[in-house]
């Protein structure tokens, strides 16, 4: 598979979630050609050393200091860990722990030791991801694909994929055939099913097996999965599916002529097609829900609904760059006197009542500000 960790909604709720003496947040610009892993590994190596000065100019125990040194310097030096790189690499630090995301998209380089982490880069990843799997699904053949904004299209290997509808079932060919000395009209016996109907049995055969295989790859994802086949065989996989993303829009025609780089273009556009219908259906809950004051769109009344548990969905623009604190009982926001970034604050106290955060473009954020807010009740 491509060397991403892409992280689910849980881990990214964990994350705006955290809050600690100390968190450290680091962004790095990385490159997948093996020849320019060096320069992103130096890049990480001046951000650790930034992270750890602002660290022993703080009041963090040197205990916890120098542990924290030690598994930046194991990254570091972690040969096998810097040749399997995508664009960027996001790295969380506490007392507790470190983690590590190697991220599709191309973030600008940063270093951030607060109370909580800086979540705004990641935000913007995984909000609307532009990444997918494709199922390229033909009765004579079958890949699973991973599609990503920025890197090429790359062909996951799965174990136990039966390579055609044939190999599933055991037979050279799926066509039925009528017993011998068979005629029309001629009763036959249960379980003696033949022609159109015994094709799509040994097909269902074949969908079960395939979903049988890429369930365990795909365990733990939440990247919309587009399959791209024919009828019945599209109708027939859709059936018996158990991933819960598969896109309902598909990719028509026969995967066997198309080539994995046209069904990762294809599968982009259904992807576009997939988040403006979000949006588009978020933006009419919106106009619905203002006349009756469910609404909020002034960054000072969104903070305080946050601060009191009263946001159901918050949109923040992913450009925003606001930095102050939020009084941690009222809400009230301050801008002239330094903090942390005030929409990544406002989205973790959203996720810590169980609210839903998206990280869009400003132009899909009702109203002139950097935020815009669903309401649990009236204003």
């Amino acid at each position: 598979m491509l060397h991403t960790d892409i992280p689910t909604r849980s881990e990214i709720d964990q994350l705006l979630a955290a809050a600690a003496p100390w968190c450290v947040s680091i962004y790095v610009p990385t490159s997948t050609v093996t020849q320019d892993a060096e320069i992103g590994r130096l890049e990480f190596k001046n951000a650790a050393s930034a992270a750890l000065e602002q660290l022993e100019e703080s009041d963090a125990a040197h205990d916890e200091v120098a542990e924290l040194r030690e598994s930046l310097e194991e990254i570091h030096d972690d040969d096998t860990f810097w040749s399997y790189q995508a664009h960027s690499l996001a790295l969380f630090a506490t007392a507790r722990g470190v983690r590590t995301y190697r991220l599709p998209n191309q973030l600008v380089g940063s270093v951030s030791v607060s109370d909580r982490f800086d979540l705004a880069p990641l935000l913007r990843t995984v909000t609307f991801p532009q990444a997918a799997f494709v199922l390229a699904l033909a009765q004579g053949a079958v890949r699973l694909l991973e599609v990503s904004p920025d890197l090429p299209v790359h062909e996951v290997r799965v174990a136990a994929l039966p390579e055609s509808t044939g190999d599933a079932v055991g037979k050279r060919s799926i066509a039925g055939r009528r017993p011998p000395g068979g005629r029309p009209g001629r009763r036959v016996a249960v379980g003696a099913i033949q022609g159109s109907e015994a094709q799509k049995v040994r097909m269902r055969q074949y969908a079960r097996q395939v979903d049988a295989a890429i369930r365990p790859v795909l365990a733990g994802h939440e990247l919309p999965l587009v399959l791209a086949a024919t009828q019945p065989l599209d109708a027939i996989y859709r059936s018996v599916n158990s991933y819960p993303h598969l896109a309902a829009e598909g990719l028509a025609g026969n995967p066997e002529t198309v080539s994995d780089a046209e069904l990762a273009a294809e599968a982009r556009g259904v992807l576009d097609d997939l988040y403006a219908a979000e949006l588009a259906a978020l933006r009419g809950r919106f106009e619905q829900l203002s006349s009756q004051g469910h609404t909020a769109v002034e960054l000072t009344d969104v903070a305080r609904a946050a601060t009191y548990g009263a946001v159901d969905t918050v949109l923040l623009d992913i450009e925003a760059d606001l930095t102050g604190t939020l009084d941690e009982e009222s809400g009230a926001v301050d801008l002239d006197h330094g903090g942390y970034g005030i929409t990544d604050e406002i989205a973790r106290r959203v996720v810590r009542a169980g609210g839903r955060v998206l990280a869009v473009r400003a132009e899909s954020i009702p109203g002139s500000g950097p935020v815009a807010a669903i309401l649990r009740y009236p204003a």
